[in-house]
């Protein structure tokens, strides 16, 4: 048996040379199945360990989502090319990749075939990473997403949903299903949230998205047949502007507990019919109302009709809405997944489920206003009150206690610097959320702001720990001294993730010994070198109030997360008045990314 790559030879019989020993003990112990097949042979001509075991507990040759191995031999051998088939293995088994590769069997046209089983939770995981990390928190709308695994993995896969901030209050909404299951869908999903974003930055309403995603899905094969539901929601007017390609019509739940689904022109699936038009509908979400859009799995049962199990989700979405404590923002961040777990039949999920879930809130939350003494005693008080007030907004943990610490660090610098050598005066506190989510916190003292010293040490820091833990931050001087803090709300889990550790001979540090600070930078700075070049160099100018230079001279690799970090600090140096040096060689791949990402006109490369 052979090729034009290398030869593979038989099991038994012959006589090896060493490569050809060497490259058969590894393929004999390769974790995943080989088949060296003959076309239109019933048995393979030689199998490695794993393919043997699998032959054994498949009682034959394997077949992928109904399409036996021999079938895609034949086929590779007919097109001359590497043929690849993704689906479960056997009736319900892991999802798998099977590649044929033609080449040479025996004498005979034939191929080489590789069978990779992947892990039960790989479609899981990959779908995971794919859903957005993140949903927005508005005050006047609260949103819910969640995604469930189909209890089949074979039938895994390709289900997703999104909420993107569109600015003034408004919101899109989107849920989809892409056709097929497993790796293939999940990468089809992937493509086609990517189109739905670009377009939107484009042109957000409902028809010229639909018709941009029909585009794309009709010169894309695996993402032809998708359905979508898309929809712009004004969280201030309750205003919902829809339409949607051959997906079900989404649940609305009244404040008394009636329910409808709303009115859907019935349009064929993305790419089915490219050109079709989008009819766009509308509807006023009352307060109190829930909108809940989902996909096929949340509706798919084999015992009952359509119409039937679509009552059903009905009920479980009222009972889920009844049963809440109190409506509030930490409760209707569950929603999304008590409706799905609802659903759920004994047996399990036929299919995908995918939620999001859009709850117009009867009461938005009042501004916060508290008006003290600058004094270290003030501050524990401040901290109490601004915790009850981010709570009630239903700020995750960890978000919360950086705004708290940031929040507390301006509060400190106005009571310890603010009236020094005289006596204590006037610090007010103020917080409030506009329509976006943007949560904005100003201290303001009448007191005298200080610039700290070049070199501080444990003191003067407060800039850098504010800079570090919030979004924005400004500082005004105009008869006191006003900070203001910004943070975009957003829902993000609170468990604590491992720590990624800087790549081997990377180091970040800052040199004190000159005229300035300089941040020395050496080795390859990925996303994780990145921000700790954040930290560092957030920490020589201390926070942004001094002046600083960093020192690009020994990087071997200067990823985008770095452009990234250098382009805020730089940015930073601008709203303080001052320009950031960069040295980075002429000539060198860290200058050119610099110049092409157009950097220089923001800093003084050197």
């Amino acid at each position: 048996m052979s090729a034009s790559s290398g030869s593979l030879p038989p099991t038994s019989g012959g006589t090896l040379d060493e490569g050809s020993a060497v490259l058969l003990a590894a393929l004999e112990n390769a974790p995943d199945a080989v088949f060296c097949l003959a076309a239109d042979a019933g048995e393979p001509f030689w199998a490695n360990a794993a393919a043997r075991e699998l032959d054994r507990s498949r009682n034959g040759l394997p077949e992928i989502s109904g399409r036996p191995v021999a079938d895609l031999v034949d086929t590779a051998v007919r097109s001359g090319q590497v043929e690849t088939v993704h689906g479960a293995l056997g009736p319900s088994g892991p999802m798998t990749t099977a590649t044929a590769r033609p080449m040479e069997v025996a004498g005979r046209a034939g191929a080489l075939v590789v069978v990779e089983a992947l892990a039960t939770d790989d479609v899981h995981r990959a779908q995971q990473a794919l859903l957005p990390p993140t949903l927005p928190m508005l005050p006047d709308v609260g949103l819910s997403g969640s995604y469930h695994q189909a209890t089949d993995v074979a039938a895994a896969g390709g289900d997703w949903y999104d909420a993107v901030p569109l600015g003034k209050g408004r919101v899109a909404l989107v849920v989809g299903d892409a056709v097929g299951h497993g790796v293939p869908a999940v990468g089809a999903m992937s493509r086609l949230r990517g189109a739905m974003r670009s377009s939107l930055l484009r042109d957000p309403e409902p028809a010229a998205v639909v018709a941009a995603l029909d585009a794309f899905a009709a010169q894309m094969e695996d993402v032809e047949g998708t359905s979508v539901f898309y929809g712009v929601l004004d969280a201030a007017s309750g205003l919902l502007v829809y339409s949607a390609a051959g997906h079900p019509a989404p649940l609305v739940v009244q404040p008394d507990g009636s329910t409808a689904f709303l009115e859907v022109t019935p349009r064929p699936p993305l790419g089915s019919l490219p050109g079709a038009p989008a009819p766009v509908h509308e509807h006023v979400l009352p307060h109190g109302a829930t909108l809940v859009l989902f996909s096929n799995g949340a509706f798919a049962d084999t015992d009952v009709a359509p119409v039937e199990a679509l009552g059903r989700l009905g009920e479980v979405a009222c009972a889920v809405l009844d049963g809440r404590e109190a409506p509030d923002a930490e409760t209707d961040a569950g929603l999304a997944g008590a409706i799905a777990e609802g659903v759920r039949r004994p047996h399990g999920w036929l299919d995908d489920v995918a939620v999001l879930v859009a709850h117009r809130r009867a009461s938005t939350p009042e501004a916060l206003r508290m008006d003290l003494v600058a004094t270290p005693a003030a501050l524990p008080g401040v901290r109490r009150r601004l915790n009850g007030w981010l709570s009630a907004l239903g700020m995750g943990e960890q978000d919360r206690v950086g705004v708290m610490v940031a929040v507390g660090e301006a509060c400190a610098n106005a009571a310890e610097h603010a009236y020094r050598g005289a006596e204590p005066g006037p610090m007010s506190v103020s917080a409030q959320v506009d329509v976006d989510g943007v949560l904005t916190v100003t201290v303001r003292d009448e007191g005298t702001w200080r610039p700290p010293d070049r070199d501080p040490g444990d003191r003067g820091r407060g800039l850098l720990i504010m800079r570090q833990l919030v979004d924005g931050v400004t500082l005004e001087e105009d008869s006191g001294t006003t900070v203001t803090l910004s943070f975009r709300l957003r829902r993000t889990p609170d468990e604590e993730l491992e720590q990624p550790r800087l790549p081997d001979n990377t180091e970040v540090v800052v040199d004190r010994e000159g005229e300035r600070p300089v941040v020395r930078v050496t080795g390859a700075v990925d996303a994780v070198a990145a921000e700790q070049l954040r930290i560092r160099m957030l920490e020589a100018s201390h926070g942004g109030a001094t002046r600083m230079e960093v020192d690009l001279a020994g990087v071997t690799l200067f990823s985008s997360a770095a452009v990234r970090v250098v382009l805020a600090m730089a940015r930073i140096a601008r709203d303080e008045s001052w320009r950031l040096v960069v040295r980075a060689p002429a000539g060198g791949v860290t200058r050119h990314v610099l110049e092409i990402s157009g950097l220089d006109g923001l800093v003084e490369l050197r």
